[in-house]
């Protein structure tokens, strides 16, 4: 990796009605033109995207979103995109205008409530106008983050700049400052992680994946040792070994084959069980793939990738996990497949979705797939969670997490209840 991946930055969605300025104030955090400005309303007609190094935060990204008042031919497309970036945002800025607060500003703040994202109301243009005493007395009584800028007064830029990261820093989410870990707290320091790594059509030449290389570089932050290897030299390389691993940790495609060969005495997984519990709620996912079980003729699962690629012939969400899904329950099952940030906004009717191991999305978009399915009364897992399931070795994988596994035991007895 060259860069932190978007899904690992800061997300900042910045969020105001049309022709307040947010893009002109994005230009002017960013020091730079990233995004196109002008007095015609609805200029930025899809969510503009910068990232960058916001010392102190470290990397973010910023959402540069469409007014909610557009009122233009492809306003309604534009807005339902806007909305969704509610589930992307990590913090809000609500951008507006001195002395003007209407609907749409107490919407923004009784979603972001609703939502429990922190907010700054950043009022722009003071150039043109000085915001009323009033306007912020009442600001201060929805939020004491408030910070006033003008997006076109270059030479004050730093100071502005540096009122806003004043802001950004108090209400930073912990899990940003102290992301959850992948693999280091499941070792000792200086202990060793086996990593299992198929190379099939599915790996990028020349490359690892995105999730294998996060958990590399986490068990370098761990002072950790990383063993390399792929699934048909596991066992020679085990047997070389003087002492056992601490952990080992394969693609999920291969777990079946992982736990036959892995004494009992040590512990496993698989790379989308680490990112289930990094990026979303293990213990919850481990829980909703009891709901196989229950499965019946016709119903409908809806298979959630966060990445959009070429499907190979042998694809894991299109082809693997369907194929196992209908062998495990020998019922001829409905089965929809979404990519990318496409999620389906109703989601009553499917009885299952199952999320792929969220590497491309943030938590808090994670969070909010689960959210969203938990709400239309739908039980939710991920890949590594069902594959492992369905295979038959959920438990064995789970035991380096024992509250996922209780969850999981505590459901099953309830469901054979």
């Amino acid at each position: 990796m060259e860069k932190t991946p978007k899904s690992l930055r800061l997300q900042i969605g910045l969020f105001g009605r049309t022709n307040v300025g947010k893009s002109s104030f994005l230009n002017m955090v960013a020091g730079q033109d990233v995004a196109i400005t002008s007095p015609v309303p609805g200029t930025t007609t899809d969510v503009v995207e910068k990232v960058m190094e916001l010392l102190p935060l470290g990397p973010v990204v910023f959402l540069d979103t469409a007014g909610l008042d557009d009122v233009s031919t492809l306003s309604d497309l534009r807005i339902k995109k806007t909305k969704k970036i509610f589930d992307r945002s990590d913090i809000i800025l609500l951008v507006t205008e001195p002395n003007i607060w209407t609907d749409f500003e107490d919407y923004v703040c009784s979603e972001a409530l609703k939502r429990n994202i922190p907010y700054v109301v950043v009022v722009n243009k003071i150039d043109v106008e000085a915001p009323q005493k009033t306007l912020l007395e009442r600001l201060r009584k929805k939020t004491e983050k408030v910070v006033c800028v003008s997006s076109v007064q270059k030479d004050k830029r730093d100071s502005f700049v540096n009122g806003l990261k004043e802001q950004l820093v108090t209400c930073c989410p912990e899990d940003f400052i102290k992301p959850p870990a992948l693999v280091g707290d499941l070792m000792p320091k200086g202990g060793t992680a086996l990593l299992i790594i198929p190379i099939d059509l599915e790996a990028p030449k020349g490359r690892i994946i995105l999730p294998q290389v996060q958990v590399i570089r986490d068990t370098l932050d761990a002072s950790g040792v990383s063993i390399i290897v792929k699934e048909t030299e596991y066992l020679k390389v085990l047997g070389d070994l003087k002492t056992p691993p601490d952990i080992v940790v394969c693609d999920s495609q291969v777990v079946d084959r992982m736990v036959k060969e892995t004494p009992k005495n040590v512990s496993c997984t698989t790379f989308s069980i680490l990112f289930a519990r990094m990026k979303g709620d293990l213990s919850e996912m481990s829980r909703g793939v009891v709901a196989i079980d229950n499965l019946k003729k016709g119903d409908r699962i809806l298979i959630a990738e966060s990445c959009s690629h070429h499907a190979v012939e042998d694809d894991i969400g299109r082809v693997k996990i369907p194929r196992w899904l209908k062998k495990y329950t020998g019922l001829d099952l409905k089965i929809d497949v979404c990519a990318g940030r496409d999620y389906p906004e109703y989601l009553k009717g499917y009885k299952l979705a199952i999320l792929c191991g969220s590497c491309m999305l943030t938590r808090r978009e994670t969070l909010s797939r689960m959210y969203h399915a938990q709400q239309a009364g739908v039980s939710v897992t991920n890949y590594g969670v069902c594959i492992s399931f369905l295979q038959g070795v959920l438990e064995r994988v789970l035991t380096p997490f024992p509250q996922a596994l209780k969850a999981f035991q505590d459901e099953k007895a309830k469901k054979q209840r």
